[in-house]
């Protein structure tokens, strides 16, 4: 099979490497489109390394047609159309997955549009209900409201009945964030975000991409007894804490992570797939909640489409086709 394989950054070939096999428990799936995720672009550059006995090839979700089933698989056939979570391997023709981090394609949805939504679907469910309890009426701050995470998250949350703030750098995403259902858009380039969120009495929930960078103002934008969920590092990785804000707020900081979670387990990858399945989908079949693709590409162009995600100009999601649109 062929898969791509990263050199560095710049450097991305579509080459032919081993192929995958279905150990107990897993099914193969021939791989249409695969999602690009910011995990895939620090991979690349030999800053995330995948987790114990995962695949080394980068790629966390993709959509696309089982064909072979491990044993002790049940609920699942050949031919079946579906989209997965995966711990790595999606940029590649076929990619192996524990049956438990597999979803059914939602109605509605095309099949390679499917892979925009496994990561954010399960990020966004994980994180905003399994951790932080995210209630009707609750203010939920989204950093990043533009991005695949943060359109998701908008409309989830508007589902559920909470009110949505959100950051973004330019007037076309907040427009968009805005039409999502986001009550209050802050352009983090002539905002200050803890002023507009205080005004509107505190973020009961602060979902935050960018870590050490935010550290100190998110914990001054929460409402008493706040949650700041932190689930990414673009803005670095050491922040001071100042623990009387904390303590006087009776706030939690919370950081969490997919990709390393176990397939088993009440916090598990498989448990969360199953809420999704049970929660989200029938937003989606229903239309409430949609993929958001901001730009799709070959698989061949993978270094093109990480260029595009890191320079932060596309809103919603990127892919890359492996197969439907490349008439394979």
């Amino acid at each position: 099979m062929k898969a791509i394989v990263a050199v560095s950054t710049e450097r991305m070939t579509w080459q032919e490497v081993p192929d995958v096999a279905a150990h107990a428990g897993e099914v193969i799936i021939r791989v249409t489109a695969a999602g690009v995720n910011r995990a895939d672009l620090l991979q690349a550059a030999g800053s995330y390394p995948p987790p114990p006995g995962a695949s080394d090839i980068m790629g966390l979700e993709v959509s696309g047609t089982i064909v072979e089933l491990g044993d002790g698989v049940t609920g699942w056939s050949v031919g079946q159309p579906v989209c997965a979570l995966l711990a790595g391997g999606g940029y590649a023709e076929y990619a192996a997955v524990p049956a438990a981090q597999l979803l059914p394609v939602p109605d509605g949805v095309g099949l390679h549009e499917a892979a925009a939504l496994p990561e954010v679907a399960c990020t966004v469910w994980s994180n905003l209900m399994m951790t932080a309890r995210l209630t009707p009426g609750a203010l939920l701050l989204v950093h990043g409201g533009g991005s695949g995470i943060g359109t998701h998250a908008i409309q989830v949350a508007r589902e559920l009945g909470a009110r949505v703030a959100v950051t973004a750098g330019s007037a076309e995403k907040l427009a968009l964030c805005t039409e999502l259902g986001a009550e209050i858009a802050i352009n983090y380039h002539d905002e200050d975000f803890v002023e507009r969120v205080s005004a509107a009495g505190g973020a009961d929930v602060v979902f935050d991409i960018m870590g050490a960078k935010y550290l100190d103002r998110n914990i001054d934008a929460l409402a008493a007894g706040g949650r700041l969920v932190i689930i990414g590092m673009q803005g670095g990785i050491k922040a001071e804490l100042n623990i009387a804000k904390l303590l006087g707020k009776r706030a939690g900081v919370i950081g969490t992570a997919l990709r390393s979670r176990p397939v088993d387990g009440p916090d598990g990858k498989g448990a969360i797939v199953a809420q999704v399945t049970e929660h989200v989908w029938p937003l989606i079949a229903a239309g409430k909640v949609r993929p958001l693709i901001g730009a799709e590409l070959p698989i061949e162009e993978a270094a093109e489409a990480h260029a595009l995600l890191a320079a932060g100009k596309v809103t919603g999601k990127v892919l890359l086709n492996v197969a439907e649109r490349r008439g394979a």
